[in-house]
């Protein structure tokens, strides 16, 4: 009962919400410039009575409501965008434009549906808030910034995020994802993959296009690297094993005659297993020191890692908790286990750093009809677009609803089930 009063408002509140998440995606921000974003989130959460702590990690917001003795249950949703160009055609499209790390005029757009998870969770703060009566504890929420650069959560771990109220009890987030709008999905262990990100500069000497024989030439090197690398996972990975390696960027000259002294390649990597892991970094570098030493590189390569996300790992039994929440409110129809997913999250460093039990899931957020008829024609890959596409963009109704829903429950469910995980 308690749970049917807190959602009670639900549906008249969906106007405004569908009007937060519209704004939000027409005013897209780029990692650690969410000002006008965090400074709305903030505003809302002011209003519904909570104690608002704004700029950690420097653009982050806390908002904290004190509700008598009880748990302290943390909500976190990330806020950044993405630097791509949106071609959904929607009426509420983003035009906007920002400044990359690098200095560069790039177009915007919440091509990751962090608008969809900024707006569940003011919905949701909202409803708690509203119905406060109804759970005894500490709610926390946090809306994080710079999740897509990679040190949002540790950022605002390092800003004191948990020094207003002390650290969390659990921490719970979740992420919309191209699957049937309103479903959702849970997995115990590890969900998401971890991610390192290396830059590489590799020394040539160059020269005149027409005399090769006087340099060495390091786009032919590059190339040597980038097939190489993709032995990696095909040789050195079991088959009962996982891993992905992706040259994403490879940058080397400046014009058809000239032959470069350098080039810089961008390497992706994925891995569900910390052995797995440092195993593929290693043979990274042992390839690429090997590759340049074979073709008499005037100087040793550099190796810059640029960006990690930690393996996203759910505490098992708050996960199996959380799991019976929400099909005993979704049904059998809408609530299923979720597939080991190769993104990478950065929500894993609140838990870590605080010591306890973390839990993320997924809601599906595109028509269901079209996602379904994909899915049996067996063109899912080819039909649906997914998260930094620039046509992603997860439809209002009922992906707004049941994200809400999924947070009030686990707030709800964790208020009432301290102990568990």
């Amino acid at each position: 009962m308690s749970l049917e009063s807190v959602l009670a408002p639900l549906q008249a509140a969906l106007p405004g919400l569908e009007d937060l998440y519209t704004d939000l995606h027409r005013h897209p921000e780029l990692s650690f410039a969410e000002t006008r974003t965090a400074a709305e989130l903030a505003r809302r959460l002011e209003a519904d009575g909570y104690e608002v702590h704004a700029g950690i990690g420097r653009t982050g917001v806390l908002g904290v409501l004190r509700n008598g003795p009880g748990p302290k249950v943390m909500l976190r949703a990330d806020i950044d965008a993405l630097p791509v160009e949106e071609k959904t055609g929607l009426p509420y499209a983003s035009t906007a434009r920002g400044v990359d790390a690098e200095g560069r005029d790039v177009p915007v757009m919440h091509a990751c549906g962090h608008d969809m998870h900024a707006t569940w969770l003011s919905g949701a703060a909202s409803l708690l808030a509203s119905g406060r009566e109804h759970w005894s504890g500490t709610l926390m929420v946090v809306f994080q910034p710079g999740e897509e650069a990679g040190d949002g959560a540790a950022g605002m771990v390092r800003d004191g995020v948990f020094g207003p109220a002390g650290e969390p009890d659990v921490v719970l987030g979740q992420h919309v994802v191209p699957g049937p709008a309103g479903w959702v999905l849970t997995r115990p262990g590890v969900i998401m993959a971890a991610t390192d990100a290396l830059r590489i500069t590799l020394h040539g000497r160059g020269g005149h296009g027409s005399r090769p024989e006087t340099t060495v030439d390091p786009a032919v090197l590059a190339a040597s690297v980038v097939l190489k690398l993709q032995t990696i996972v095909s040789r050195e990975i079991s088959a009962t094993e996982s891993a992905v390696v992706t040259v994403g960027s490879l940058h080397v000259g400046t014009a058809h005659n000239i032959i470069s002294d350098q080039a810089v390649l961008e390497v992706n990597i994925r891995s569900f297993d910390q052995a797995v892991r440092e195993r593929v970094v290693a043979a990274v570098e042992r390839i690429v020191h090997g590759e340049a030493a074979t073709a008499g590189a005037p100087k040793s390569p550099e190796i810059e890692r640029i960006g990690t996300f930690p393996v996203t790992e759910n505490d098992e039994k708050a996960t199996e908790g959380l799991a019976a929440a929400f099909l005993d409110h979704f049904g059998e129809g809408r609530v299923m286990p979720a597939p080991l997913i190769t993104g990478s999250e950065d929500f894993s460093e609140f838990g870590r750093a605080a010591g306890v039990p973390s839990v993320f899931w997924l809601v599906g957020g595109l028509d269901a009809e079209q996602v379904i008829a994909a899915m049996t024609a067996g063109r899912f890959e080819q039909d649906i677009p997914s998260n930094h596409s620039p046509l992603f963009a997860p439809i209002p109704h009922p992906t707004l609803s049941a994200g809400v829903e999924t947070l009030v429950v686990a707030a709800l469910h964790r208020f009432t089930h301290p102990g568990v995980g």
